[in-house]
């Protein structure tokens, strides 16, 4: 099973996919670990991450889904993937797609962990004054959503069309959200969707 967390900062995406390694044995597809494993590798895709971030460049859409694809080979015997940070854009989620047809596979579903902006905004707040993570600082933050919402909202229709859209109501408690999850991916209706 293929699935994406989708979600804007601090949504709680990277939580539910701790929960759905730890609970059914998926494995993380993320963006950021795959490129700093490549570089690390010393292969020669590994070379040409190494080279495009030593030089301050954004790595192409092409080698992501390169290095997606071999994830995929080497944990082939897996249960499920969860993408984490890609697709981004419309083009990553077509290329993804495309990948993906050609390996007689595909994305089956897309949950979306929606929540309120402003008190999305409110919990960075709080979050920051307490703790002080640079990346919960609110104005950043701010930015980081704009980027979202211009970015990869559309994605949204883009997966509803394809009927695999799923929406979890990310304001309630951890638990709660994972049991909708599961419930999603189990085929099971909406968990407690008016619950706190």
């Amino acid at each position: 099973m293929n699935i994406i967390l989708f979600g804007p900062p601090a949504a709680g995406k990277g939580t539910q996919a701790k929960t759905l390694i730890a609970e059914r044995g998926f494995i993380q597809l993320s963006t950021g670990d795959m490129l700093r494993a490549a570089r690390a590798s010393g292969s020669a895709l590994g070379e040409r991450v190494g080279a495009i971030m030593d030089a301050g460049g954004l790595v192409s859409d092409e080698i992501v889904i390169e290095l997606i694809d071999a994830a995929l080979t080497a944990h082939a015997g897996a249960p499920g993937f969860v993408f984490d940070g890609f697709p981004r854009t419309i083009a990553q989620a077509e290329a993804l797609d495309a990948m993906l047809a050609r390996r007689h596979a595909k994305i089956d579903q897309v949950i979306s962990i929606e929540v309120d902006p402003t008190l999305l905004m409110e919990r960075v707040h709080k979050r920051f004054a307490a703790e002080g993570r640079p990346d919960d600082n609110p104005d950043s933050f701010a930015v980081r959503l704009q980027k979202y919402d211009r970015d990869t909202a559309p994605l949204r229709p883009y997966y509803d069309a394809q009927g695999k859209l799923r929406h979890v109501d990310g304001m309630r408690s951890v638990d709660v959200v994972a049991a909708d999850i599961a419930a999603h991916l189990d085929g099971g209706a909406r968990v407690n969707p008016t619950g706190p």
